[in-house]
């Protein structure tokens, strides 16, 4: 059996915090992995006018220069997107997109704060009421009944796959799939029904949710609609692991040293709330990857 492969301080995103995190924690001689797609982060397609020092230049030019850095410093990459994180007496052990599990002695959450929109007539309307943006969260309420999830990539198919154990059926909605080869053979080989190529018009109902509609005319009837666009989210991983949320469960809670309430995970960026600032992702990244390195340290001896 291959040993599980072990770092020092794992860090979730490649924006401005997630890559300043990373230089500060290689820099004090630990190792370090950085997960995440580097064109999903806001910063890409912005030309950045307002951080000290650097004035109207590409983000994508900023982020792969502070990439650069970080590896020239030890730092490690990887474009898988995380599935699922457990506590262990250790540490945490990852599990990913690719079906790889990694080990860490800390965790740095800077995986910003975006919670896509799909923008369908009834969305709004039945939010809570039928429409969910997470599946870990709000799964069980739909036991035994028919439900939709609507994303293309890892979100949407590890939820929809985690909701076969659960709903009569699970129906998912999408474009085009965008997941590594391992999660879409779980996904083929699995009891849900691929609606690839479709988009959604409408989410319908009365007092609740009862049907999707396509823009292609096809209704599927549904009690439950999952929307996970994009990547595993922050709330499905936080609420597994009981990172302490504000009150309106949108951003992680830390102390100045960015150290939320589970020792070994900090958090960065705009994760952690506004101004919504690439100086305040630096700092915090800064901060979150000097004292998770300083940590993981300790958890050598």
């Amino acid at each position: 059996m291959n040993a599980i492969p072990h770092y020092d301080v794992v860090i979730l995103g490649t924006g401005p915090a997630g890559l300043q995190a990373a230089i500060h924690a290689s820099r004090k001689k630990v190792s370090v992995l950085v997960l995440g797609k580097e064109h999903k982060s806001s910063m890409y397609h912005a030309h950045i006018e307002n951080f000290c020092c650097i004035f109207n230049v590409p983000g994508d030019e900023i982020l792969s220069t502070g990439r650069k850095q970080a590896a020239s410093f030890g730092a490690e990459f990887s474009e898988a997107d995380v599935l699922s994180i457990q506590q262990h007496a250790e540490g945490f052990e990852l599990e990913t997109e690719d079906g790889a599990r990694i080990e860490t002695h800390a965790l740095i959450i800077a995986t910003g704060t975006q919670r896509n929109r799909l923008g369908a007539k009834g969305e709004k309307e039945f939010l809570g009421k039928g429409v969910s943006y997470c599946v870990d969260c709000d799964g069980n309420f739909y036991r035994g009944e028919d439900v939709a999830v609507i994303g293309n990539e890892s979100a949407a198919v590890d939820g929809a796959l985690a909701l076969t154990e659960i709903a009569s059926k699970v129906h998912l909605i999408c474009d085009r799939l965008d997941v590594s080869d391992v999660l879409r053979e779980r996904l083929e080989s699995s009891s849900i029904k691929i609606h690839q190529g479709a988009t959604v018009k409408a989410i319908e109902g009365d007092q609740a949710v009862k049907s999707v509609q396509l823009q292609d005319g096809r209704t599927i009837p549904v009690g439950g609609v999952f929307i996970e666009l994009g990547a595993k989210g922050l709330i499905q991983l936080a609420t597994n692991l009981g990172i302490m949320l504000d009150d309106e469960m949108r951003y992680i809670q830390t102390d100045k040293q960015q150290t939320t309430n589970i020792p070994g995970i900090y958090a960065a960026g705009d994760v952690c709330g506004p101004p919504w600032q690439i100086a305040k992702a630096v700092g915090e990244g800064c901060v979150a990857g000097i004292n998770a390195a300083t940590f993981a340290k300790k958890k050598r001896i």
